[in-house]
């Protein structure tokens, strides 16, 4: 029953990638449709990424309240009504006042669905979790390119993304009861071993003591947590208006590029969930920040387009184990206990770099120009890995001094 109650999870985080993608794969010919400026997509990603920070910070005890199945189901409702709603928006103000549940939506399940992961299946669950949110992010632009080149539509491509969000909703109604039950089924058959290690309870003891802020390692995890989603977005709703302003590639050509900067986080997703058998995750987490460092490279080099596209799937590759990574460590690493509140706290500053440095860029591109996209990606995944090392110096010096 858990192997199949797994991919319901798994088309759940479909659901959570479907949208992610859409705006900036669109925006190049959203705005001039609704009469908005290029640099405007950066007001309503904000706006999702707040609504994201929001439930995210009280996930935590929305989950000990609801259960993640509600939350699950609640949220993929106010999803698939946001995107049904975007679809019919007349005006800019129309789809700032949408993206509110949008995001509200976005950061209760994505927080739910990671902690109900992380505390009942291994590493390699967990990467082949975000390599579904991949498959979303990755289809998300293709659809919406299908449309905008056949259609001359980007409102159609919203349609079909909010019909796909309502068939799961009908799936996550009807195997509701479920939830309680695996979860309860993996916690009986998890060796009680594993329930409390030694480590695990000097952090929690730390925690009560200390509070979770002044736990060794939580500032720097929290800080890669930040430059990860705002590469992340920023590359994913950015780059399409770069290939297009600067590089002189069509829309839906463009779109398709960024799927394949989604589909290169997927595919890195889907080996990792293997690599991880073997391979610990920090060590993965390190190799993926190298790959991201040269993709940046890459990007910024005075190359033709074609090279373009080498980076951005780089980048995707790159990207693919440090995010599932950080998460499935963090009940090792700070104690079960805390682990529902802590990745709550993960979400939102995670999501607090979605809602900050993408605008930032946009705001900076509207007032020079979009050419600087590279150079200002590159920077951001120079911060991520310094944050990521900065964690893994802590745990090698705390492991040496356990010995």
């Amino acid at each position: 029953m858990a192997t199949w109650f797994l991919i319901i999870i798994y088309l759940a985080f479909i659901s959570l990638g479907l949208p992610d993608s859409l705006l900036g794969s669109a925006w190049p010919v959203i705005w001039p449709d609704i009469g908005s400026s290029v640099g405007s997509a950066g007001i309503v990603s904000m706006v999702i990424a707040g609504g994201t920070i929001v439930s995210s910070l009280a996930s935590g005890s929305m989950i000990k309240r609801l259960g993640t199945g509600r939350i699950t189901l609640f949220s993929c409702f106010m999803t698939a009504g946001a995107l049904l709603g975007f679809s019919l928006a007349p005006s800019m103000a129309w789809l700032v006042v949408l993206a509110i549940p949008l995001g509200l939506g976005a950061g209760a399940v994505d927080a739910a669905l990671n902690h109900y992961v992380a505390e009942n299946y291994k590493a390699h669950h967990m990467n082949w979790l975000h390599c579904f949110w991949g498959v979303g992010a990755t289809m998300g632009p293709i659809i919406m390119s299908s449309y905008i080149a056949d259609h001359h539509s980007w409102r159609s491509g919203y349609t079909a993304v909010s019909i796909i969000q309502f068939s799961l909703l009908i799936i996550l109604l009807i195997t509701l009861p479920l939830w309680k039950r695996v979860a309860a089924m993996r916690e009986i058959d998890r060796p009680q071993t594993e329930n409390i290690v030694d480590n695990e309870k000097r952090q929690q003891e730390q925690i009560v003591k200390a509070g979770i802020f002044r736990i060794r390692g939580v500032k720097p995890t929290l800080t890669a947590f930040l430059f990860y989603c705002g590469v992340e977005t920023t590359v994913g709703l950015w780059g399409a208006s770069y290939l297009v302003g600067a590089k002189h590639i069509s829309a839906d050509t463009a779109a398709i590029w960024i799927s394949l900067y989604y589909g290169g986080i997927t595919l890195g997703r889907l080996i990792t969930g293997f690599i991880t058998l073997k391979v610990a995750n920090r060590l993965l987490i390190r190799y993926g920040q190298l790959i991201t460092i040269l993709g940046g490279i890459i990007l910024v080099l005075p190359l033709s387009a074609s090279f373009s596209l080498t980076g951005f799937m780089l980048i995707g590759l790159g990207l693919a184990p440090i995010y599932p990574g950080l998460l499935h460590e963090t009940p090792a690493r700070f104690g079960k206990e805390h682990s529902a509140k802590l990745m709550g706290y993960q979400m939102a500053v995670a999501y607090t770099g979605t809602t900050l440095l993408p605008p930032m860029f946009g705001l900076v591109a509207s007032q020079t120009s979009i050419g600087l996209f590279p150079s200002v990606v590159l920077a951001f995944l120079i911060f991520m890995w310094l944050s990521a090392e900065k964690v893994n110096r802590i745990l090698s010096k705390q492991a040496k001094q356990g010995t």
